[in-house]
């Protein structure tokens, strides 16, 4: 227990973005390269200053096999630091490490060697099946009264998906979030809007959905996820649903903006069924709405590359075209700079949000992809697979990392030869652009990276109660 604040919280991202440079990267790393081995959460020096920079230093296998790691999270995070926060002693200290195939969760404890976390607990899957109702934990939030995670679906395999809790203490399960969850039935990222008592949720599939592949006649018949939820915070009660249309295909990933006052954020789309293009849209609160209401509205459209159907996966072939399969993106902590991961294409954007509604594009890298497997300047005659997927920036904006590696069954359908993993960094310039670190290139032998934490906290991290 502290008796003083946690020196990695800040009460707003104008301190955050102030915050020491970071020197360790957490990545959660999958096993599925062939053989028995377990998945392991990997530890990779940061510093430029240092000798080993862009090196693996530490690394912890799980005790099991099959976990399938995905999103992880810290414990504790600056909504600590919330006037109504019961928990101001809390510290970030450890990480939350879920298994999403599993449903086996593990809390690592990072502070006595920070190169060298130690497994302190593990919640085996009928603990949380019966305490919660849930199964395939996905996204791991610190929250000011608690540490939040998603879950895809029900021990069946079923819908519906959800929230749950854990004890900021014991980090035992607490229960289902959800009071009164409304037409809400599948799961995937959740967000909030402390300074407006919002949380958001999004969808992707229930387990049986998703835990094979991609479903061909479930995605041509829309019937994955396609809207957003906006809740009632603390009543936890569904209030809204934002239905952005059946052609609209997997809404995953939600980025609110970091200032509480502002009552907005981006989330990314899949695909298009009407031509495989990716989208980003915003969700913000209806102007001049004395009810609380939200609206949504797309912003940005990414076009899927016509392809010859012979360098394409069978998956692809018949539409002739490679999709840009945007996985991810990230809001920069000053809300001006949003990042978008098109796994496909092998392409990272940088877009200027300064005006939510009208990005501007001001940067863009190409590394891998589907088909043009662009090699990384450290490796400038290597060939490589996947692409831009999970990315993670410095709380300063400058330093942008990310993986090639989305979710096995994914990887197999889009990359059939099986994806080396790697790990990448951008530096970016303060009024925009970006360009690789020709000295960062990690490669993780037969481990596929996901998704990144940064030590002390990082842009998707953290939630913070004033401006």
């Amino acid at each position: 227990m502290l008796f003083t604040a946690d020196p990695t919280f800040y009460p707003s991202p104008k301190l955050a973005a102030q915050a020491p440079t970071e020197r360790l990267a957490y990545v959660a790393a999958l096993s599925a390269n062939g053989g028995n081995h377990p998945d392991a959460l990997a530890v990779v020096d940061v510093d430029s200053q240092s000798r080993q920079y862009g090196r693996v230093v530490g690394q912890v296998d799980m005790p099991n096999v099959g976990d399938e790691l995905h999103h992880f999270g810290w414990n504790a995070c600056s909504s600590a630091l919330c006037p109504y926060a019961p928990h101001p002693h809390v510290e970030r200290r450890y990480l939350i490490v879920p298994g999403l195939r599993s449903s086996r969760i593990h809390v690592l404890d990072t502070k006595p060697d920070p190169k060298k976390p130690t497994i302190v607990k593990v919640i085996e899957p009928q603990s949380l099946h019966e305490r919660t109702g849930y199964s395939r934990p996905h996204t791991v939030h610190c929250g000011p009264d608690g540490i939040y995670l998603s879950a895809l679906g029900s021990p069946s395999g079923d819908g519906p998906g959800g929230i749950f809790s854990l004890d900021h203490d014991n980090f035992e399960p607490l229960g289902r979030w959800e009071v009164e969850r409304g037409p809400q039935h599948f799961g995937y990222d959740f967000a909030w809007h402390l300074g407006y008592d919002i949380a958001v949720t999004s969808e992707w599939g229930t387990p049986n959905m998703v835990e094979s592949g991609v479903n061909p006649e479930l995605l041509l018949a829309g019937k994955y996820g396609h809207s957003l939820h906006i809740w009632d915070l603390r009543k936890r009660h569904h209030l809204q649903s934002l239905d952005l249309g059946r052609e609209q295909q997997m809404v995953l990933e939600l980025r609110p903006a970091h200032d509480p006052t502002k009552a907005y954020g981006f989330v990314g789309v899949v695909t298009s069924l009407k031509d495989l293009s990716s989208s980003i849209w915003v969700w913000h609160k209806a102007a001049g709405s004395s009810n609380g209401k939200f609206e949504i509205r797309k912003v940005i459209e990414i076009p899927a590359e016509p392809a010859d159907p012979a360098q394409l996966p069978p998956l692809l072939q018949g539409f002739k075209a490679v999709p840009p399969l945007l996985t991810d993106i990230n809001l920069s902590v000053d809300d001006r700079f949003l990042y978008a991961s098109c796994w496909g294409t092998g392409e990272m954007r940088q877009y200027d949000v300064s005006d939510p509604f009208d990005p501007k594009l001001v940067g863009s890298v190409h590394v891998g992809g589907i088909v043009r497997r662009t090699p990384h300047p450290a490796r400038p005659s290597q060939q490589l697979n996947g692409g831009p997927q999970m990315v993670e920036l410095s709380r300063d904006g400058r330093r942008a990392f990310f993986t090639n590696s989305l979710y096995a069954a994914w990887d197999k359908q889009f990359y059939p030869e099986g994806i080396r993993g790697w790990m990448v960094k951008l530096d970016v310039a303060p009024q925009g652009s970006i360009q690789f670190d020709p000295k960062f290139f990690v490669e993780f032998g037969d481990l596929r990276p996901h998704q990144v934490r940064l030590q002390g906290g990082d842009a998707s991290s953290d939630f913070y109660c004033y401006p």
